[in-house]
């Protein structure tokens, strides 16, 4: 209630101060109309006998025109524009009543123009002056300096947020920008300089604290920024895209703290939503690993398109449960059908696609730790290979519409166990297009950020535990990309293939892993190899220096989408391809783990691990890797 009061109390106050302004104006434009000198008895008169109608007519016309919703400690070029219009309105107001009401034809003219451009004057210099005085003289003692690093659209809100605000704690003191002039000013504040001499700037103005308002800058450019804010030793916070800023408000409360994914860069991704909608919508939609990093996401994503039914396929209770309920509680009108199943289950598979008759199969489940499966060929073997086939001729059987495989950087010149099973899987996709009404689609990309059993976990791990980082090695680098930003382009890719195509991702450019161990470190508010020791450890089995992805002779195309490109696969020879699966089947048969091993080597012939024997790879076509 004293809030209230006081509110009440300080609107009265603002129309106090109008009525007084309003004779003011009045008789100062008498004033001016005689050139500052004295106004002759027979005007002043008239100006006297007019001033009650000029009074109310005027009072009125600024109530009714909003004159007091505005606050002055915001006041603001909206305001001036109601002023000015209120002025001109209230001016016109009391010209028709005192000629038409008071009858005092010989009021000068001009005094009418003078009158509203004082108006203007008296009304808006106060408001703007108490403003400027809050805006300088309000901060407390312990606000913090803050220097804003991009003098853009975005930079140019957030110091007007943070001028407004003289609660939040923060002060600005100037901008740094690559594109402006020094000198220039923005809300009174400064360009001190461009970015590259964010260290002196920070030293030379005492800063607090660093506010990074560059929302356009991506990849190489947005980690230079970083770092130059990290040579500060000081703390730094970070907007997001202005598109993720509701209304493009940019507030203080949506500056965050950097993370790696604003190191990466990545551009957002624009989708045909349109035509992905309507290759799911009132559909049944089968997603295989549906508890995992991928799968989940591709289920929050088709959730929202409205399909049918969509089967949550997982082998995982806990992450069957995990996502089952995450969907129930934002798709309360959604069908599902959660199936605790495993691929290699041929019986439980069969019922299931009899009993829903999907429409379309995202396959994402796989097993992908690259080091622990180098023991484990033939669980690796069952799992990504004979279950990516048992799928397979269930979706062919059933009159599956798409059958989208999701691969990875790794089936590409294989060195590993994990790498060889799934550009196995690939190829069974690829065989049995030639003989099938159901679109196999295989999506092929790098490592996603945060993914279950990725680098980052184990590096936010290592360094919460006060170190060591364990990075292999001190060149390794992988190509990365966002979770989210992955599952879109795997629903793009659904629609754009017509049967039998791999599509690669445009993953952008490949990432030292020490690197990424520094920034977590720097992130953290550590320095590396100082509070927290990066220990090198050499490359684990199966493990490369850098990833593929693509074979050479796969001459990569463009699609209609940018960020999606075709590798031009050869044929595959169905009757060797056969022969090589049963003879690996076999071999899991007998849980020999060397023996399958060899087998893959003879299956694909690109596989090159360190135990691997010289074998007759598998007939292909033109390309070396038939995709």
């Amino acid at each position: 209630m004293r809030g209230i009061a006081r509110g009440l109390r300080s609107r009265w106050a603002v129309v106090a101060h109008d009525l007084v302004m309003i004779p003011l104006a009045w008789f100062g434009a008498y004033w001016l109309r005689f050139n500052l000198g004295p106004v002759p008895w027979v005007f002043m008169h008239q100006a006297v006998d007019a001033l009650p109608l000029v009074w109310i007519v005027q009072g009125v016309v600024f109530w009714n025109m909003g004159l007091y919703r505005g606050i002055w400690r915001f006041a603001s070029v909206p305001d001036l524009r109601r002023i000015g219009t209120a002025a001109v309105a209230g001016t016109a107001g009391s010209a028709l009543a005192i000629f038409l009401v008071g009858r005092l034809v010989d009021v000068p003219r001009s005094s009418f123009v003078l009158d509203g451009l004082l108006l203007i004057v008296f009304l808006g210099a106060p408001r703007f002056l108490y403003r400027s005085f809050k805006d300088r003289t309000l901060y407390r003692e312990g606000d913090k300096r803050a220097l804003i690093v991009g003098a853009g659209r975005a930079g140019e809100m957030l110091a007007r947020d943070l001028l407004r605000d003289t609660q939040i704690g923060y002060r600005p003191v100037a901008f740094v920008d690559d594109e402006r002039r020094r000198g220039e000013e923005i809300h009174g504040l400064p360009v001190a300089g461009t970015f590259a001499e964010i260290p002196d700037i920070v030293e030379r103005l005492k800063v607090d604290i660093l506010f990074i308002a560059i929302t356009e800058s991506k990849g190489s450019a947005m980690r230079r920024l970083i770092e130059l804010c990290e040579t500060s030793n000081r703390p730094f916070r970070i907007l997001p895209d202005l598109q993720n800023v509701v209304d493009g408000q940019v507030s203080i409360r949506e500056l965050r703290e950097v993370n790696i994914e604003d190191l990466l860069g990545r551009e957002p991704v624009m989708l045909d939503w349109q035509e992905i909608g309507q290759s799911v919508r009132g559909k049944v939609v089968v997603v295989t690993g549906a508890g995992g990093s991928i799968g989940s996401e591709l289920c929050r994503q088709i959730a929202r398109l409205v399909p049918r039914t969509l089967v949550l396929f997982e082998r995982g209770e806990y992450n069957l449960y995990a996502i089952e309920l995450e969907l129930r509680q934002h798709h309360p009108d959604l069908h599902l059908v959660p199936a605790l199943l495993d691929v290699c289950d041929a019986d439980a598979v069969e019922r299931l696609f009899a009993g829903q008759r999907p429409d379309v199969v995202f396959h994402a489940a796989a097993y992908k730790h690259v080091p622990l499966l180098e023991s484990q060929a033939r669980a690796a073997v069952r799992n990504n290979v004979f279950g990516t086939a048992v799928l397979v001729d269930a979706a062919d059987r059933h009159g599956c519409g798409t059958f989208l495989l999701i691969s990875t950087d790794k089936a590409v010149n294989p060195s590993n166990i994990m790498g060889a099973t799934k550009r196995a899987a690939e190829i069974i996709c690829q065989d049995r297009q030639a003989r099938s009404r159901t679109r196999f689609v295989t999506v092929r990309f790098g490592n996603v950020l945060g993914s279950a059993g990725s680098v980052i976990p184990l590096f936010r791990r290592q360094i919460a535990a006060g170190g060591p980082v364990t990075v292999t090695h001190p060149d390794i680098t992988r190509y990365f990309m966002t979770i989210p930003e992955a599952c879109t382009l795997i629903l793009q890719a659904s629609v754009i293939g017509t049967g039998g195509e791999i599509f690669v991702l445009d993953m952008g450019e490949p990432i030292r892993i020490r690197y990424l161990a520094e920034q977590l470190i720097l992130l953290s508010g550590k320095r590396p190899n100082e509070d927290i020791e990066i220990a090198y450890t050499g490359l684990r089995p199966g493990e490369k220096l850098y990833e593929e992805l693509f074979y050479a002779d796969e001459q990569l195309r463009a699609t209609r989408h940018p960020k999606i490109r075709l590798a031009q696969a050869g044929a595959v020879d169905a009757g060797s391809l056969k022969r090589r699966l049963a003879l690996l089947n076999a071999r899991c048969e007998e849980g020999i783990d060397e023996a399958i091993r060899d087998d893959l080597v003879a299956l694909i012939g690109e596989f090159l691990p360190e135990t691997a024997v010289d074998a007759k790879a598998l007939p292909v076509s033109e390309a070396k890797g038939s995709g």
